[in-house]
């Protein structure tokens, strides 16, 4: 917490000198190692898109988003065709580089570049995606996008609080839990208590430097496996920083 005060006394919040608002996002093409973030593109990414939220044991996925599973390859177009027209919710396809398959989405939204604040939100992962070191990679590439390119001081991470595995992907990905927001929303007709979650600049550099060890080849076996969490490395570098 600031301790500076102003000629009256009264406390205030620190300079920010050099910060002349942040960069509007445009959906530039995020190359990764497994994989490629581009602009959803309802040509492009609907069909493969379809098939890997289509089939048993993906119902689950929608629960906490505010739309409901598509009914038909068509529904889900008529859908992606006016979500690639926004500008906020700015929204990217997942794409698997090994298969060129999209598998998964995700969007920058609550976009205030004057504030330097952007959130990632809307994010729905396939069976495929899900729990691979793709995913993660997803979330480093905005991210580091977010930091590094746009400029922006603060980025966002909100959930139903009731929505326990993305609150724990939140910690894991090293965001910060900053509180409830109570009776935030009303979505399928039900009440959502919202958990809000946060990375700010300042925090980046550790961050950064956590994802790059856990990306580092010897961190995994010849099976694919982890030897050491991304939130073990995250913590170590904090740890590191504060010294």
């Amino acid at each position: 917490m600031s301790t500076r005060t102003n000629d009256l006394g009264q406390p205030v919040g620190d300079p920010v000198p050099g910060f002349h608002g942040s960069v509007v996002p445009i959906g530039t093409t995020l190359e990764g190692r497994f994989c490629r973030l581009e602009k959803l593109d309802p040509i492009r990414h609907t069909e493969s898109l379809f098939d890997a939220l289509s089939g048993e044991g993906t119902e689950s996925l929608w629960t906490y988003l505010s739309e409901e599973p598509p009914g038909s390859r068509a529904e889900l177009e008529q859908w992606m065709d006016r979500a690639s027209r926004m500008e906020d919710p700015l929204y990217y396809g997942l794409v698997d580089k090994g298969s060129g398959l999209c598998v998964g989405r995700a969007a920058f939204l609550r976009i205030a570049p004057h504030a330097g604040s952007i959130e990632v939100g809307s994010i729905l992962f396939s069976p495929r995606l899900q729990r691979t070191p793709m995913a993660t990679e997803a979330m480093f590439l905005m991210m580091q996008h977010a930091f590094e390119d746009l400029g922006y001081r603060r980025y966002e991470w909100k959930c139903d609080s009731l929505n326990e595995p993305s609150r724990r992907a939140a910690e894991r990905l090293g965001f910060s839990y900053e509180g409830l927001f109570r009776q935030a929303l009303v979505y399928k007709g039900r009440n959502r208590d919202t958990a809000w979650f946060s990375i700010i600049d300042r925090d980046w550099p550790a961050i950064r430097q956590g994802f790059q060890h856990w990306f580092d080849p010897a961190n995994f076996d010849s099976a694919g496996r982890q030897k050491q969490t991304l939130a073990a490395f995250i913590s170590a570098a904090r740890q590191a920083a504060d010294q």
